[in-house]
């Protein structure tokens, strides 16, 4: 993937960061974001597609191993049940990735991809804007009482 301008992220991430507003606040979880299922429309906006592996969930977790591997949240890797706050994971790998034009848990393995993961470790390019570096981190934190958009309210987000 190309990277993107900050402003061209910014936009981005803003129109994703909305649409994951409403469909959480139908309780609907999407599980599959990545590039490949973002149109840019007429109007220059994105639209979300590919609904396959969204979920209707009231309360609880969910326990189905889904995504692409570069997206996957921790708790889907770990098997420990997951809601919303898998698409507030997978919004922080699409930042990097639009800003540094790779994602952050790049491995050719898959299974290096979900070890990078779990080892929560990531390198940032020294051009990485600084506050979109402030937002993936707070994004792209396994405990889930700290990451961004799943916390009290679920709309911490300034993008």
């Amino acid at each position: 993937m190309e990277s993107f301008t900050t402003d061209q992220a910014r936009f981005y991430a803003a129109t994703v960061a909305t649409c994951f507003e409403y469909l959480h606040s139908k309780n609907i979880i999407f599980r599959d974001l990545k590039p490949e299922n973002l149109l840019i429309a007429n109007d220059g906006y994105l639209k979300l597609t590919d609904f396959g592996f969204a979920k209707f969930l009231t309360e609880g977790r969910t326990f189905t191993i889904c995504g692409t591997p570069e997206y996957i949240a921790p708790e889907v890797i770990l098997n420990q049940g997951h809601g919303k706050a898998v698409d507030w994971w997978t919004l922080g790998v699409l930042i990097y990735e639009m800003h540094a034009g790779i994602d952050p848990f790049n491995d050719e393995d898959p299974m290096g991809i979900y070890k990078n993961i779990l080892r929560g470790k990531i390198s940032f390019p020294s051009t990485f804007d600084k506050e979109a570096k402030s937002l993936v981190k707070h994004l792209l934190v396994a405990d889930l009482s700290k990451r961004y958009g799943n916390l009290k309210d679920g709309k911490n987000i300034m993008i």
